[in-house]
């Protein structure tokens, strides 16, 4: 009986060790686990990432053959260090330094040496590789741009830092991804997924073969193409226009939201960042202090909107029953606050809700803002009716578009100005520099050009997006197909629509028509003040237009902002018309327009010395 027992308890024990060995050997293979036998080495396979098309199936981004020199630390030998840091064209002290911090990551997974060889550089080291053991060449893609435009919004790879690597496993050091930008926002789409290689070595390290006869080996899976909202032709036509200015212009389709261009400038040709000067290239364009091109000021600039935004008050005035197309208010060159008078260019006289947007009235839309607040029995009350207006146009929000940064603007609240002037200490006079888009109110572009979309659209907009088509299917998102209303009543908007209309016709703008084509639009002249040595002090206007066209049947809103630029037609009025007129007609019949954009620029504005100390925020701007 004893025997029978022993005998049990040894076979029993024999079949548990051999069924755990089985299943360690036939089913549980981990990629973790088998990176971790030293007698394994994985090598990986990166795939192309996806391909970038603008709307109309133009291309934008494709990919460039690069090599990188791979270094796996436990495999190397003594070698003849200063031949190898000449063939790789760096220097000792890089070789020292990279190789450190590949036996850091892990003495046993390859890391990039030196990365982004050219094809040129590949072909003279390729043949000398093999004198230097645990070092190889390993091919990869890099971007390749077919266009010059578009760097804020197409972003760009870089590699991984340590931070990327501990948030995500399935990046590799050395391994690149989209760093800024649709790169950026659509990394996952465009990154495709490496395969793997797994070799099998012997006791003297050589390689065998493959492990387990392939069995584990993964293919390379290439990245999605997609295609964007962009047009490639209007995006590149608009960063011409802007060579030599600071600004953004922001372009968006009203029945879609789809963003047509998003323009900052200065700017940069996106292929600076691409291969082995990327970091030299990058330092230079970060420190640039004065243009600042690595600054999207399309959707990042945060300023006042100016006169555009007097049409939002219009409407308010309107809903709330404070005007009527037909109110009229007087204007004596300006207007008084106490007995301080505020200045006003349209002429003066008697002004209604029309002749006040055409001619920019500055003392009609401060008496309209005046008779909003006097509704309601406190300041407080009128400013929760003014606030919700105004969100409702997707100010004061980052608006939920798919790109990785912006800012969300400035509407003012009650609490906001009891924080500054204490409760009940303010009114509609006190703050009534809002009334003209200035004071506390701020907007970016992109806000300034989903704010017109709306308008266009007699009360509704769809969030502004780049994506149109993923892996050529098109994409249907919530978020971006259905339409957000404002809380203005659709009939309110046409009055306003005819005064943006005359702006054209007999305004602000009225030298800027285009033949053919009808466009409803607003000028804005924001005063730019800074401290300069602690003095307040006052520099070149800032140039601000909004316009959409044609008139009965929108097909581009667009958003145009322009640093220093004088008044609101000068640069960005021009700027917004020829860039409607290209995407309408192809071509540009104002050649007088276009030839001045393109020859005048800014720069001297931009060279005057001054610091950019801001303003608290009780120093109004006028």
């Amino acid at each position: 009986m004893r025997k029978l027992l022993l005998s049990s308890i040894i076979l029993l024990v024999g079949l548990t060790f051999i069924g755990r060995l089985s299943y360690l050997q036939i089913f549980s293979f981990s990629p973790n686990q088998i990176l971790e036998d030293p007698a394994i080495k994985a090598v990986y396979d990166y795939p192309e990432r996806g391909y970038i098309y603008d709307r109309n199936g133009k291309l934008l981004v494709a990919n460039q053959p690069a090599y990188d020199v791979m270094v796996i630390p436990r495999e190397v030998k003594p070698l003849d260090t200063l031949e190898f840091c000449k063939l790789l064209g760096i220097d000792k002290e890089k070789f020292i330094s990279q190789l450190k911090k590949a036996r850091i990551y892990s003495p046993r997974l390859p890391s990039v040496l030196v990365p982004q060889l050219s094809k040129e550089d590949y072909g003279r080291l390729q043949e000398k590789m093999r004198r230097f053991e645990g070092f190889y060449i390993q091919k990869r893609s890099l971007r390749y741009y077919d266009t010059n435009s578009g760097a804020n919004v197409l972003g760009y790879i870089s590699e991984v830092n340590e931070w990327d690597l501990e948030r995500n496993p399935s990046y590799a050091a050395g391994e690149l991804k989209g760093t800024t930008g649709i790169e950026k926002e659509y990394e996952s789409i465009l990154r495709g997924r490496k395969g793997v290689k797994y070799i099998q070595k012997d006791r003297f390290n050589r390689d065998i073969g493959p492990y387990k006869d392939g069995a584990l080996d993964t293919l390379p899976e290439q990245g999605k193409q997609i295609t964007v909202t962009l047009d490639k032709t209007l995006q590149e036509y608009g960063e011409k226009l802007m060579v030599g200015k600071h600004g953004g212009v922001v372009a968006i389709e009203p029945a879609s939201g789809e963003i047509l261009a998003l323009i900052s400038g200065p700017t940069y040709d996106p292929a600076l960042l691409v291969g082995r000067e990327r970091s030299k290239n990058y330092s230079k364009l970060h420190y640039d202090t004065i243009a600042k091109p690595t600054f999207d000021r399309s959707i990042l600039a945060s300023q006042s909107p100016g006169s555009p935004f007097k049409t939002l008050n219009a409407l308010v005035a309107l809903q709330e029953g404070a005007v009527t197309p037909e109110t009229t208010i007087k204007c004596y060159n300006g207007f008084y606050v106490g007995r301080r008078k505020r200045g006003c260019h349209c002429g003066g006289g008697n002004r209604d809700l029309n002749s006040g947007i055409y001619l920019s009235c500055n003392a009609y839309f401060a008496g309209a803002f005046r008779k909003i607040y006097d509704l309601f029995p406190t300041s407080a009350e009128g400013m929760d009716v003014w606030e919700k207006h105004m969100k409702s146009f997707g100010l004061g929000s980052y608006l939920g578009y798919d790109l990785p940064t912006g800012r969300p603007g400035r509407i003012p609240n009650k609490e906001y100005y009891n924080r500054i002037y204490g409760s009940k200490r303010w009114s509609s006079s006190t703050i009534i520099s809002n009334s003209i888009g200035q004071g506390e109110v701020e907007v970016t572009p992109i806000q300034l050009a989903n704010m017109t979309a709306a308008i266009a659209n007699r009360g509704h907009y769809f969030t502004p997006h780049v994506i149109k088509k993923i892996g050529g299917e098109d994409i249907s998102i919530p978020k971006f197909t259905e339409a957000k209303h404002t809380s203005i009543d659709k009939k309110y908007f046409e009055p306003v629509i005819e005064g943006m209309a005359n702006v054209y016709h007999k305004g602000t703008a009225r030298w800027l028509q285009i033949k053919d084509i009808e466009i409803a639009g607003k000028t804005g002249t924001v005063e730019n003040f800074t401290r300069i040595n602690g003095v307040r002090t006052q520099l070149t206007d800032n140039s601000v237009f909004v316009a959409f066209a044609p008139v009965d049947n929108p097909q581009i809103a667009i958003a145009v902002y322009i640093e220093n630029g004088y008044y609101g037609s000068r640069y960005a009025g021009h700027i917004a018309t020829l860039m409607i007129e290209k995407y309408l007609k192809g071509e540009i019949t104002r050649a007088d327009l276009e030839k001045r954009m393109l020859e005048k620029t800014l720069e001297d504005e931009y060279a005057k010395p001054y610091s950019g100390e801001p303003f608290k925020i009780n120093e109004r701007v006028w």
